[in-house]
């Protein structure tokens, strides 16, 4: 009642820095919170609103905590410590208090976000930015770095998705994924903000997925994310908000010094995701933690269960994050121009067998959906673009052995004994006879054994022992 007779700073701020909405939903609660901010400090905090007086309440309660505090205090603040300083107001009309932490989420998501990679805040001694992506893994990772005596904060970012789709039960960018990964930072007592970076993301994954099937490859976007987005995103987050060390859930470990630092398996083999961290850059490298490296799936969501984490029961991710339900052939004709185009699916000898319907719905090794019918299955060998043709042989024909690779980068002995190659994420590394670079950035690898499946555009990532000392795109194939 306190609150609802003199609001803090009802009417907001006449020049904030920043501000964020939440509500406009079928309880026509609508807020808006404003701040000012001083050397990283709320020097004002102020909301506009129009609802019901939970909200009244609770929006003046949370300009009232945040104002004087740090941004980073901000950031801890969680809707039960909302309800706390409002005497506890019940179940019934705790969305007043949910509401304005969202409000408060968008605000401080607009600050952190408009100072990437600006390096304004002061280094703080032993931070570290945790990427958490609403899931257990990354929440465990942070609760793991927070127990061992780190400043964890815990950044999340808001990727682009597909708007003519509908979104898959785990997208990286859906509401309720950001919600889980702020509620499980709340409830370990370390800061937490969201990025707006729909953009970059778009422009650095979509756009190379969308041009990678247009042109009959098979990229991974999830190597491409971790490559040259994701880690790249955190540095700058890292880097505007003190941290000097960044860290994922990831299942993977990094091994080596300072420069030479590298990326190796995970104890948990069926969980490893060495092989989606292969495009790392150096200078990522030298500053991120793995602290999920030596731990088993199983312990992770034990450790998660025990300490009551909101995300402890939270479903896997999908790989292809951004395409949605409908599937990637679906995205491709939406976001890349194409429409049903028959074409001829041929035999190895150039034999007309059937007719499809665009080459960019085929992969290498796919067997169902060629409608083709014989005494033996048949699996697609190749896709071409410019004749818009699939080519299909048995099951024989799919192996290959020797593997064209380019714009690789290099990070150990490739021409020592023991080496392994991976060419997907579930596939298990395939020996390999030699490895000879062709060029400034090509190597020609050598298997000893065929492998199937192999498509332009995969990523090959050569490992000696659990380490990998390098990683390549693809280019070409034979047997």
């Amino acid at each position: 009642m306190a609150h609802l007779r003199s609001a803090h700073r009802g009417g907001g701020l006449v020049a904030p820095d920043a501000a964020g909405d939440a509500g406009g939903g079928d309880c026509g609660d609508d807020l808006r919170i404003e701040v000012a901010v001083r050397g990283w400090r709320i020097a004002e905090a102020g909301f506009r609103a129009r609802g019901c007086p939970s909200l009244m309440a609770a929006a003046s309660a949370t300009c009232e905590a945040i104002e004087g505090g740090s941004v980073e205090d901000a950031m801890r603040l969680s809707a039960d410590q909302v309800d706390s300083r409002l005497g506890g107001v019940g179940s019934a009309r705790r969305h007043g208090a949910e509401l304005a932490i969202e409000a408060l989420a968008a605000t401080l998501e607009r600050w952190v976000s408009d100072r990437l990679g600006r390096a304004e805040r002061e280094p703080v001694a032993g931070r570290v930015a945790v990427a958490m992506s609403g899931g257990v893994d990354s929440a465990v990772a942070a609760m793991l770095l927070a127990d061992a005596g780190y400043d964890v904060v815990g950044v999340t970012m808001r990727l682009w998705h597909d708007p003519g789709a509908a979104a898959a039960e785990r997208s990286c960018c859906a509401p309720e994924t950001v919600r889980l990964a702020r509620a499980s930072a709340h409830a370990l007592g370390i800061p937490h903000v969201t990025l707006d970076v729909a953009e970059r993301f778009r422009a650095g994954v979509v756009e190379d997925f969308i041009a990678g099937y247009s042109a009959g490859h098979t990229p991974n976007p999830c190597v491409t994310c971790n490559g040259q987005v994701r880690f790249r995103i955190l540095a700058d987050a890292a880097d505007a908000l003190g941290a000097s060390r960044l860290a994922s859930g990831h299942y993977a470990r990094a091994v080596g010094g300072r420069g030479s630092r590298s990326i190796a398996r995970a104890a948990d083999r069926s969980k490893d995701q060495s092989y989606m961290l292969a495009g790392v850059p150096q200078d990522l490298l030298d500053r991120l933690e793995f602290p999920l490296g030596d731990l088993q799936k199983a312990e992770v969501r034990e450790l998660a269960r025990s300490s009551a984490l909101p995300a402890a029961d939270a479903v896997e991710s999908q790989e292809i994050c951004f395409v949605g339900d409908d599937g990637y052939a679906e995205f491709l004709e939406r976001h890349a121009g194409l429409a049903d185009r028959p074409g001829p699916i041929v035999d190895r000898a150039g034999r007309r067998v059937g007719t499809h319907r665009g080459y960019w719905r085929y992969t290498v090794g796919q067997r169902r959906g060629l409608g083709l019918s014989g005494p033996e299955p048949r699996y697609v060998l190749e896709t071409d673009a410019a004749s818009n043709m699939v080519v299909v042989g048995g099951k024989a024909d799919l192996g290959v052995s020797v593997l064209e690779v380019e714009d690789a980068v290099v990070r150990g002995d490739v021409q020592g004994v023991d080496l392994a190659v991976r060419i997907r994420h579930h596939g298990e590394p395939v020996a390999a006879r030699s490895v000879e670079p062709r060029g400034s950035r090509g190597l020609l690898i050598e298997l000893d054994s065929p492998v199937s499946g192999v498509a332009p555009g995969q990523t090959a990532a050569i490992y000696s022992d659990d380490r990998i000392v390098a990683a390549g795109t693809i280019a070409g194939s034979s047997s």
